[in-house]
């Protein structure tokens, strides 16, 4: 005897950073109905395919991406591998592919959804497509203060480093992750050893400068969080060219990090980046930044 089939709540978007408009739109899908959630996302960016001139730095990678989904009411998370081939497609056969196999009673989208080639297919369409079949559901985009919260605005608010505005829209501090690299280990010599991440073309990070912020490590379940100051830049006083996140844990000179991943969380900007006359002036800045980030962060 075949199992019956069982019907989903589906819920379709790109969900770059997972924000509070996503949430939503997730919390919302199930509301009154017992069925699982299943989101489709797209993975690499669409406009990194289609316009890779124009491709925006991403919030989350793919892992964190599907992480943050399942943390928010997602049973299963369904990743389709966008190319130009699923571009071409016309709303009508994306809907038989990727849609219909997962029996569908309700899908949801965001108001703005497009689909299918050129972006042919919009709410509406889906609605004809699903006649008879499923219901669909049209979110609208969420605000605060009036400003809309989208994984574009975050991403501005970060270029010009307002970590705090950023994670009003995200629902939570804007986080980096990495494993810690060697980097040019003046900050031991220095006195403020740091952890280095790397900072890869397609992610986004905060503007260049100095934040408060916490740093957790990946690799011990249940780890707390610690209190760290947070360069963000190319070390100018060095003429340095690579670009990193370097997070230097408050009064901890004993952390062993190298090869372990970590999360930074950016709560709050100290100050921008600056080029010093010298190693003394640094120090005393450096000094002056931790004095900083500890009252931000109210650690003692």
């Amino acid at each position: 005897m075949e199992n019956p089939v069982t019907s989903t709540i589906v819920v379709i978007g790109n969900f770059d950073g997972v924000h509070r408009g996503h949430r939503s739109v997730l919390q919302e899908a199930c509301r009154g109905v017992d069925l699982p959630l299943v989101v489709v996302t797209f993975w690499p960016h669409p406009v990194s395919v289609l316009r890779p001139e124009l491709a925006p730095k991403l919030l989350t990678d793919l892992r964190s991406r599907i992480e943050l989904l399942k943390q928010a009411g997602a049973h299963e998370v369904r990743v389709i591998q966008f190319n130009r081939d699923v571009a071409a497609l016309s709303p009508g056969e994306f809907v038989e592919r990727f849609l219909m196999p997962l029996h569908p009673a309700r899908i949801v989208v965001g108001q703005n959804f497009r689909f299918g080639h050129r972006a042919a297919g919009d709410v509406r369409t889906l609605a004809e497509l699903g006649e008879g079949r499923f219901e669909v559901c049209a979110m609208p985009l969420q605000a605060i203060d009036d400003e809309v919260t989208c994984s574009t605005g975050i991403r501005e608010l970060l270029e010009q480093g307002d970590v705090a505005e950023a994670a009003r829209h995200l629902g939570r501090p804007f986080e980096y992750r990495g494993v810690v690299v060697v980097g040019d280990q003046r900050g031991r010599e220095l006195g403020f050893p740091t952890a280095n991440l790397s900072v890869p073309g397609d992610l986004a990070v905060p503007a260049d400068g100095v934040y408060a912020g916490w740093v957790t490590r990946l690799d011990e379940p249940g780890a707390e969080p610690m209190a760290a100051a947070i360069s963000v830049g190319t070390n100018p006083t060095f003429d340095g060219a690579d670009h990193r996140v370097e997070s230097y844990v408050i009064d901890r000179t004993d952390l062993e990090l190298y090869g372990v991943e970590i999360a930074v969380d950016f709560v709050d900007r100290l100050r921008g980046q600056v080029k010093f006359d010298g190693v003394e002036a640094l120090i005393e800045q450096m000094s002056a930044d931790v004095a900083a980030a500890k009252l931000r962060l109210g650690v003692a």
